[in-house]
């Protein structure tokens, strides 16, 4: 068995999207080597309604999936295909827009104002790049919790571990996707493939990830001052992984929680321009110039 060393840790950067949501983006619109098959990570968490309100309106995609994963509040969502719903506490959104779908995603808070949740955009192959849209809405209920004898608990979104395997299925990029928390004090181990790419974003709580050699410790408690909210102003760590076959984490005195991503890269080539990717700038400039003139849209 070989621990995975740390190849970097990330800041999550505050930026804007959509019709003025403020968020942290902890990668995505860069280099996509690195992290292949995924292109960006997205955590909307606020507690100011102003911040978020004002949503996601109409915008397309092409030749990607997106994993919307909701912790607190909803997300209300519709297509130009007539689908709609609600994504509350514990539920996920895994969408392939294949060949291209115009939606929407406006948050929606809890009763006390809070937002909370991640979208992570995973690449398409190009054989699958223009396959029909399709969604997988999961409820929280339905994704399976395995908890360890340390206390250890992880929900299992999408991949098999620890004998439990998740709901979302038929993802080409076989990703394995987990919210894991680590009880205070505890040390413990998790499998990931040699073949894969693999990254933690830590959300709550503390702790320090084992390199080969040694720890390199990640802090998220909120460090907010009097009259702050503390969701505005905690760290947000991305944990960056080389090569290896599993991943070790000292949790700290309040425990520690964080996603832990991997997938099979696809290693291809990307050409990307914002919520479309493709694999050559000629297949991009078509994708906008039908988008244009109103044939972006493929049914069949």
């Amino acid at each position: 068995m070989s621990i995975r060393p740390i190849k970097r840790i990330i800041q999550a950067q505050p930026t804007m999207e959509g019709a003025g949501v403020r968020l942290r983006r902890a990668f995505g619109f860069g280099a996509t080597e690195e992290f292949d098959p995924f292109l960006l990570l997205d955590d909307f968490r606020n507690e100011n309604p102003e911040d978020y309100l004002a949503g996601f309106p109409w915008h397309p995609h092409r030749g990607i999936e997106t994993i919307t994963y909701v912790l607190r509040g909803s997300v209300n969502h519709g297509d130009s295909l007539g689908n709609s719903g609600t994504l509350g506490a514990g539920d996920v959104q895994w969408m392939t827009a294949g060949s291209g779908i115009l939606h929407q995603e406006m948050p929606q808070g809890d009763p006390q104002g809070r937002m909370h949740g991640f979208q992570l955009w995973a690449n398409l192959p190009s054989s699958q790049k223009m396959t029909d849209p399709r969604y997988q809405d999961i409820t929280g209920k339905d994704i399976p919790e395995v908890i360890d004898d340390d206390g250890t608990r992880v929900h299992v979104v999408c991949g098999s571990f620890w004998g439990k395997t998740g709901p979302v299925v038929g993802i080409a990029a076989d990703p394995r996707y987990l919210d894991v928390w680590v009880p205070p004090g505890k040390r413990k181990t998790l499998p990931v493939e040699t073949t894969r790419h693999a990254f933690a974003y830590v959300f709550d709580g503390s702790g320090s990830f084992r390199d080969a050699s040694q720890p390199v410790g990640v802090r998220t408690e909120w460090v907010g001052t009097a009259g702050t909210s503390p969701e505005e102003t905690g760290n947000r760590s991305l944990v960056l992984f080389e090569s290896g076959d599993e991943v070790v984490v000292q949790a700290g005195e309040a425990g520690i929680r964080f996603l832990l991503v991997s997938g099979k890269p696809i290693e291809e080539p990307v050409a990307w321009y914002g919520p479309i990717v493709m694999n050559t700038q000629e297949e991009l400039r078509k994708a906008y110039s039908e988008l244009r003139d109103g044939t972006f849209i493929k049914r069949r």
